[in-house]
């Protein structure tokens, strides 16, 4: 299964160089066992954690750390949970005193996620580019969770975001991406005067359909996390994952054949035995009586 890795190139966001273009969560997993076995699975070499304490710990007081290798995966800290700049910004500082004290390179880097409604999950674009000025000024490599509004996105680029990262559809809404439209624009804007920004589709994803959809669409990665922990079998959906990934980054680099109204025969038309009227009787009826009804009129 690793050398499918070998088919598509690194990716680079900011200071960091990823062999998997899968991000993938770490929350609402049954169990951390469960978590670990499907991160295993996805392959990928990137994943976020939530720094809030409650996020760390499940019920039984284990930490969340212990069933993560820290030599394999580069962690993302993210800020889930805040509602406005100041919250999202102490949890970025908290979360780089975490990685630091655990010697793991994804100390320097934040994953921005500030909300601005508890029911629909979406992000509220105003506190978000607040946050992000903030955290850039204090030296934060930046990935911004956004909803999917070109100008948005680029105010957050402006803004200094190492990457930008639109929501496909609300968080854990499983509906794929709504409006492909608005990430093609996203994508076209943000990369016209520098091809390798990163533009990363994060939440709504719903399976692996969905994050091939989303990577032949142009998009430089997938960060998903409900779509695999709420899997009947996650670690079948994190394998899964992986595979859409390699499997639409190519597809999109490969080329797809234009769209046609008619068929298009694959088979050569020479050396046939015989062959079909282009024009069956019934249609050429329906064109003459057409050619007449015109010349009568």
């Amino acid at each position: 299964m690793k050398d499918s890795l070998r088919l598509i190139p690194p990716f680079q966001v900011g200071d960091h160089v990823l062999e998997s273009r899968l991000v993938l969560g770490t929350g609402r997993y049954e169990t951390f066992e469960v978590m670990r076995d499907s991160l295993a699975a996805s392959q990928t070499h990137c994943i976020t954690v939530a720094v809030r304490r409650e996020r760390l710990y499940d019920g039984e007081g284990r930490n969340i750390l212990d069933y993560i290798d820290l030599d394999r995966y580069t962690l993302l800290p993210n800020t889930a949970g805040g509602y406005d700049a100041p919250t999202a910004v102490r949890c970025a500082r908290m979360g780089r005193e975490i990685l630091r004290g655990l010697e793991n390179p994804g100390a320097d880097w934040v994953k921005l996620e500030v909300l601005g409604d508890s029911k629909t999950l979406l992000p509220d674009p105003i506190e978000t580019l607040k946050a992000t000025e903030q955290l850039v000024a204090e030296g934060f490599q930046v990935l911004c969770y956004t909803n999917d509004d070109p100008i948005t996105a680029c105010r957050l680029k402006a803004a200094g975001a190492t990457a930008v990262m639109p929501a496909g559809s609300p968080i854990g809404s499983g509906q794929g991406i709504l409006n492909p439209n608005n990430l093609r624009i996203i994508l076209e804007y943000l990369k016209a005067d520098d091809p390798g920004y990163p533009v990363i589709v994060d939440a709504g994803v719903g399976t692996a359909s969905d994050v091939a959809v989303a990577m032949e669409l142009g998009a430089d990665a997938v960060l998903l996390n409900t779509a695999v922990a709420h899997a009947e079998d996650p670690i079948a959906m994190g394998a899964a994952m992986h595979h859409a990934i390699v499997a639409g980054y190519l597809a999109r680099s490969a080329g797809r054949i234009p769209k046609r109204l008619y068929a298009t025969a694959s088979s050569p038309a020479e050396g046939v035995i015989s062959s079909r009227p282009y024009l069956t009787a019934v249609q050429k009826s329906a064109l003459s009586e057409s050619d007449a009804s015109s010349s009568g009129a």
